[in-house]
Formats: structure tokens, C-alpha cells, sequence
């Protein structure tokens, strides 16, 4: 028993040292992947979704090309700010206007994004609302620029030697 509680020490110590940066740098890979793919017509399955939702949201003033490869320069940018470290303040607000606008069409285009709304969205929905986990994990990731880090509560054991127990 002994072992194994110095096994998951170890590794609870592990993701508390490394868990934020790997967050941010798989966050970081997702926007560069994607945002790299709409740079190549018709690899994005997200492609015309995006570009007619920012056509909408500039009024028309942007063409659906000239809007696709705006969020390309966009999205890319995103991820190498984050797999880098480097000018995270302005990654992460990048990042959160994205994500503004790519929740949109939830309101703009329900007809495409929910087979049955609201319980039911199409695959462009689930693309969609699959966001909110980034969003969170980029809100986690925000905190580290203040300084905030993931630390181990160190629980006393209780009577029956169990730090789970809450009976004490």
C-alpha cells in the first residue's frame, strides 16, 4: 500500500509540474492544425461554415476567401503562441475573440448546426460546442500569466488512514 501511494505521489507531482504547459501546447497544436488546414481549400471540413459566418459577422464587407484565410493567418498564429510560450497575452485574446465567433453560428445558422434544437446538433454543431472544452482549458491556461500554478492539497489522513475519507 505503501508503494503504491508513493507511486501516485510521484505521479499526481508529475502532471501538477506538467499538466498547464501540456494543456497549453495540445491547445496550441489544435489551432495550428486546423488553422494550417485553411490554407488549402476545402481541407477544413469546418471551411464553409467559417467563412460564411465571418462573411456575416463583417456585414459582407469580407469575401468567404479573403475570410478564410484571415482566420488561417488567425487560428495559426493561436497555436504558436501557445506551443511556444511566447506572447501569450495576445495568443489567448486572440483566442477568445475566436472563439466568440466561432460559437455564432450556434445563434446565426441553428438550422445547420441543430438537427433538433437545442438537443440534438448536427456534426457542425458537435464541431462547435466541442469548443467549450477549449475555452476552458484556455481559461486555465490565462491564469499561469498572473502567476497561478496547480499545487497538491496535502490532506492529513484521517482515522481510518484513508485521505479520502470524509467522515472525520
Amino acid at each position: 500500500m505503501k508503494s503504491y501511494r508513493t507511486f501516485e505521489k510521484r505521479v499526481t507531482d508529475w502532471m501538477i509540474a506538467n499538466g498547464v504547459s501540456l494543456l497549453r501546447v495540445s491547445i496550441g497544436i489544435v489551432f495550428l492544425w486546423f488553422g494550417a488546414l485553411k490554407f488549402f481549400p476545402s481541407s477544413s471540413p469546418a471551411e464553409a461554415l467559417a467563412s460564411t459566418t465571418m462573411v456575416k459577422l463583417s456585414l459582407g464587407v469580407l469575401g468567404a476567401s479573403t475570410a478564410i484565410l484571415i482566420l488561417a493567418f488567425w487560428e495559426t498564429a493561436i497555436g504558436v503562441s501557445l506551443i511556444f510560450g511566447v506572447h501569450l497575452r495576445l495568443g489567448l485574446g486572440l483566442l477568445f475573440l475566436q472563439m466568440a465567433g466561432t460559437l455564432t453560428p450556434l445563434v446565426l445558422f441553428p438550422s445547420l448546426t441543430f438537427q433538433s434544437f437545442p438537443f440534438v446538433p448536427t456534426m457542425e454543431g458537435q464541431y462547435i460546442l466541442k469548443n467549450l472544452v477549449l475555452i476552458s482549458g484556455a481559461i486555465v491556461v490565462a491564469t499561469t500569466i498572473q502567476g497561478a500554478r496547480l499545487v497538491a492539497l496535502r490532506r492529513r489522513a484521517c482515522c481510518s488512514g484513508d485521505a479520502l475519507c470524509s467522515g472525520c
